[in-house]
């Protein structure tokens, strides 16, 4: 086989269509790889229009965009267009387009290689399908944890009224019980303690509703009012609750009117001990501090225990994330990311440190 006889059978069985394309914009050319892919014999082929060959979209996007480009710069690569077959079936190509020019500019031919697509195509609308059903999966989703957050604001607010009830019949009793009878005044207390960790459990669980549903944690601020009685109050009730637990206690809150939300900042307190109470080692001391240092007010909760593991670290101040609290401490999973939110409401910080000393869940809001 001669040279001439290679390059030919190179144009004809090229593993990509040919086009040769006169200067009167006419087919000239078409190797034997294009017309066994569209079934067109060469003289049925030669003489028309590139655009004639192409889809209704494909002659606009070729007409606007292609033609003008190819004007231009001279050449235009990987353009993604559908060839209509001799029996009317689409074949998606690639095409690079080359012109041929004399020095003076004028086109003598363009050259154009089609490339089949079939597979890519198939690739990007399998593609397209996908990320169409996966944002219809996100709006459902979205949709799903509106309606579930909605329904957490209405069960929290639903459950206040009967346990205000419970609460005010457990008091009536408290008030008209022999205190001697320490039996009955023992359930008692269990019983206050239960209503009291019931209602900081729906307040933080409308806490979270009002967070994720677009209210956000209001403040009610006030710097008229000292904040260690607000501190103190916490730290009595958790006493009261849990007699066994020893509590260190060291307060440096000299002139400690400093504005902040009294209700909120206890709040913050009580889940921060809370946490405590749950996890900590109960043969150890909790270590309680508040103190105003160079501009800032800081509140800190340390316990002895096994430290958090760094994985969980990362994940706790997440909503719902409950750790492994036992027993009566069980809960929703959702103090410490109030508590967080109400530090980050205050202008302020939540930290944690965790080794196997200790345990300290540090607040640093500054003094405005």
């Amino acid at each position: 086989m001669g040279a001439d006889d290679k390059y030919l059978d190179l144009f004809e069985n090229a593993p990509c269509g040919y086009l040769v394309i006169g200067a009167d914009g006419r087919i000239q050319d078409a190797n034997g790889t294009f017309q066994r892919w569209t079934g067109f014999s060469k003289e049925a082929v030669c003489g028309k229009r590139f655009r004639e060959i192409l889809n209704v979209a494909g002659r606009m996007f070729y007409e606007t965009h292609f033609a003008p480009l190819l004007r231009m710069q001279g050449f235009f690569e990987e353009v993604a267009l559908d060839i209509v077959k001799a029996d009317g079936d689409i074949l998606p190509v690639l095409a690079n387009s080359l012109e041929q020019r004399t020095p003076a500019g004028d086109v003598i031919e363009t050259r154009v290689t089609l490339f089949r697509a079939t597979q890519r195509r198939r690739y990007e609308r399998e593609l397209g399908e996908a990320k169409r059903q996966l944002e219809q999966g996100l709006h459902s989703a979205q949709q799903t944890a509106e309606l579930r957050e909605q329904f957490i604001a209405v069960l929290g607010h639903d459950l206040r009224n009967p346990l205000a009830s419970i609460s005010a019949g457990v008091h009536m009793l408290a008030r008209n019980t022999d205190p001697s009878d320490e039996k009955v005044a023992k359930v008692l207390r269990l019983m206050l303690a239960s209503i009291a960790r019931m209602s900081g459990l729906i307040d933080n669980v409308l806490d979270f509703a009002r967070g994720r549903l677009g209210g956000g944690l209001g403040l009610t601020r006030d710097r008229g009012k000292p904040i260690q009685p607000t501190l103190q109050q916490v730290l009595d009730e958790i006493r009261s609750s849990y007699p066994e637990r020893q509590i260190d206690v060291l307060w440096n809150l000299d002139g400690d009117m400093i504005e902040v939300d009294h209700v909120r900042l206890a709040q913050l307190f009580s889940n921060l001990m809370g946490n405590a109470i749950a996890h900590g080692d109960p043969e150890t001391l909790i270590q309680v501090t508040g103190k105003f240092s160079e501009g800032f007010f800081d509140l800190s909760v340390a316990n002895g225990g096994k430290p958090i593991p760094q994985a969980a670290l990362q994940r706790l101040f997440q909503p719902f994330y409950r750790g492994d609290a036992k027993g009566r401490q069980q809960g929703l999973g959702l103090g410490l990311y109030i508590a967080s939110e109400i530090a980050r409401a205050h202008g302020g910080t939540l930290d944690v440190v965790s080794d196997m000393e200790q345990t300290r869940f540090s607040f640093r809001m500054p003094i405005s």
